[in-house]
């Protein structure tokens, strides 16, 4: 027998003796079969865990806080300096200008032909000036391309926060501080983009870039399918060509639809004809003639900037606005806009309807960002991503903007047409800044219902999202009941208070599965050292008077009492009933009663546990010794373990609250000796013999 000096010093007989099985041994004969698995027998001491930490030296690991600083700023230069808040020097040298240069060029060309309808009607959506959508297209952009990590968002206009900043646009619009004149849309939404900005930069400096991650799959899905609800809705007066009065943002879309219903009479057909023919034909485009290009050419149709081309030059020789009162998108001026201070005196009302859009606009731009990084094998920088976007939103706010984002479908097509880098987007901004000085002029006279047309088939990806929904429910029930009520109290109430409600509910939702995790009784497979849940598998050993209890989870204030409930649940015991019952005179044991003489606790899973929990954990000790019942840990992990010592639930070896072994096989056997089914000298399991 080989003995260990450290085993010897604690008083520990053969702590390291490991046996297996070998042609030379001499085992039991066992009749093969083809398809029998290799056998192994292990030879050990039953090991308490005091007993296993004595053995091998247990320590904590002790943090060295100088010595990681220390480490840290060697880490840090110039260099990395740079490249950290400039991430464009990381790329930029490994640049092809032969090979990505083209293919950039291709995409900044295709992309800049999307900004120019989907910018103008964008910009109607926060109701602001048509131009405004095409300066998002422009400044911003130059921005995020000096501190953005994302190589192929395409940033600008996005449906959503368009019309979550229209929503604040509407509400303080013609509001003024006394001795002020009224305040225009346009000083309204550069507030707006100017606290979004300021929100994001604390953000930043909080290092509080992961907090996207509180917007789940399926709070975000049903978020951003109600909005698009909302953006449809906000389309229909153009489409039909009515005038609508505002309605206010509470049930905005129930009272939306009252009012067209009241003013049906009203319609104008010609805008009627006007909006089906370009929904027909996009969706002709879409749907049957994009996949064949598609097979052929890289490059798409730029079908909307045709169809915003032509309806500008209907409208301007078949005089649309005279002879049928087409309403037509009005002035737009040529020429970069004059740097202007944001309306601070608003920005305090502003701050609640801000930090949602800061939200939303970050959280979409990142999950974008994460899908193309992860296809392209490169890193993204949750706070970085921050920085770029809130000192964006603050330089844009100077330029006449509103919060910019990325968007879902313009970054899809920079990414199929061959996009590299955000060089694109560099040459989009070339192009479009040609659009500001002279072409701009050119689309004034572009009727309104095309631009409706053109948002509402552009929506049909974030409509289709509904389809997501029984997914959702199929994976769980919950998460599909999040977006279930955050889908309709984005549609029925508003788009802020629906974002509120998911967010709330997705939080629930982790308290809710904190405080119900999984437990169950386990059985032994025969032969072996191995446990599992009795109520999956079949053909498992229950040992006489010994319940094994499985948690996985975490125990702390929130979960202690359930803790407690579920064990006596499982076990089928009411210990302020039962310990009342023994303190009867008359009381007599039965064989129910008698049938738990000890309980294991698995608490390999258990993840943590805080004093609060330790103190319900040793009153339930007791108070469960009160039965002649004995509680006995296995598998507690290290930090748990240290917990437990510090609180004093464990240390006395031979009068603690509780044994702990290091594994529930060594708990059971420690189990049959206190009931009296043998006594043994240490966990031996062999498959090939069968003695347990």
């Amino acid at each position: 027998m080989k003995h260990d000096s450290v085993g010897a010093e604690s008083g520990i007989v053969n702590p390291t003796f490991y046996q297996e099985l070998s042609e030379e041994q001499s085992v039991p004969d066992v009749t093969p079969r083809g398809d029998a698995l290799p056998q192994v027998t292990v030879s050990r001491p039953l090991y308490q865990q005091h007993q296993l930490n004595d053995a091998y030296q247990y320590r904590k690991p002790k943090r060295a806080l100088q010595r990681e600083l220390k480490t840290r700023m060697r880490k840090v230069d110039a260099k990395s300096c740079c490249s950290t808040v400039f991430p464009l020097i990381t790329w930029l040298p490994e640049y092809s200008w032969g090979k990505d240069l083209v293919r950039d060029l291709i995409s900044g060309c295709t992309v800049a032909v999307m900004h120019i309808p989907q910018g103008i009607g964008y910009a109607l959506l926060a109701n602001v000036p048509p131009i405004v959508g095409i300066y998002m297209a422009f400044f911003p952009v130059l921005v995020y391309f000096l501190f953005g990590t994302s190589r192929h968002n395409s940033m600008g206009t996005f449906a959503v926060v368009s019309i979550m900043v229209g929503k604040t646009v509407l509400a303080y619009t013609g509001t003024s501080e006394p001795g002020e004149p009224p305040r225009t849309a346009l000083e309204v939404a550069t507030a707006v983009c100017f606290v979004v900005g300021i929100m994001q930069l604390i953000m930043c400096v909080c290092r509080l870039g992961v907090i996207s991650f509180l917007l789940s799959d399926t709070l975000v899905s049903g978020f951003t399918t109600g909005a698009a609800i909302h953006v449809v809705t906000s389309q229909i007066k153009d489409l039909l060509g009515l005038t609508l009065p505002s309605v206010g943002s509470m049930f905005e879309i129930v009272k939306t639809y009252i009012e067209i219903f009241k003013q049906i009479v009203n319609v104008n057909w010609a805008a009627i004809i006007i909006s089906t023919i370009t929904i027909v034909v996009l969706v002709f485009n879409n749907e049957i003639l994009k996949p064949r290009v598609a097979k052929r050419s890289v490059i798409p149709i730029p079908i909307e900037l045709i169809a915003v081309i032509a309806g500008t030059l209907l409208s301007r020789y078949l005089y649309l606005q005279d002879k049928y009162s087409i309403k037509t998108i009005g002035t737009i001026p040529t020429g970069l806009p004059a740097p202007t201070l944001p309306d601070f005196s608003l920005m305090p009302s502003i701050l609640i309807d801000s930090f949602p859009v800061a939200m939303v606009g970050y959280t979409v731009s990142v999950s974008m960002a994460l899908i193309f990084a992860k296809k392209e094998n490169y890193e993204i920088g949750f706070n970085q991503e921050l920085f770029a976007m809130g000192t964006g939103n603050v330089f844009a706010s100077f330029f006449s903007c509103f919060p910019f984002a990325a968007s879902l479908s313009r970054s899809s097509i920079q990414y199929s047409v061959g996009g590299r880098t955000q060089i694109a987007s560099v040459i989009s901004c070339g192009l479009l800044a040609i659009v500001l000085l002279w072409v701009g002029p050119f689309f004034e006279p572009l009727p309104r219902c095309v631009l409706a047309g053109i948002i509402v088939v552009s929506l049909k990806g974030l409509l289709m999202q509904v389809t997501q929904l029984k997914s959702f429910w199929r994976q769980s029930w919950i998460d599909g009941m999040v977006w279930i009520l955050t889908f309709l109290s984005v549609v029925l109430l508003a788009i802020d208070i629906g974002l509120l409600v998911g967010i709330v509910l997705s939080i629930c939702c982790i308290f809710f599965r904190a405080l119900k995790p999984y437990t169950c009784l386990l059985g032994n497979v025969p032969n072996t050292d191995i446990y599992l849940d009795v109520n999956r598998y079949d053909g498992l050993i229950q040992h006489t008077g010994i319940k094994l209890f499985h948690y996985c989870g975490a125990l702390n204030f929130a979960s202690r009492a359930a803790f407690k409930t579920t064990v006596c649940e499982t076990l089928g015991i009411n210990l302020t009933e039962e310990i009342k019952r023994r303190k009867d005179p008359d009381w007599k044991p039965s064989m129910e009663q008698s049938s738990c003489r000890v309980l294991v606790l698995d608490f390999t899973s258990l993840s943590s546990i805080d004093p609060s929990a330790v103190g319900t954990f040793k009153a339930m000790v007791r108070e469960f010794e009160e039965l002649d019942i004995q509680i006995v840990l296995a598998g507690c992990q290290p930090p748990v373990f240290e917990v437990m010592l510090k609180c004093g639930l464990v240390g006395d070896i031979e009068k603690p609250y509780c044994r702990v072994f290091t594994s529930v096989h060594d708990a059971v056997q420690f189990g049959k000796e206190c009931v009296g089914m043998g006594s043994i000298s240490g966990s031996v399991v062999s498959g090939a013999t069968g003695i347990v």
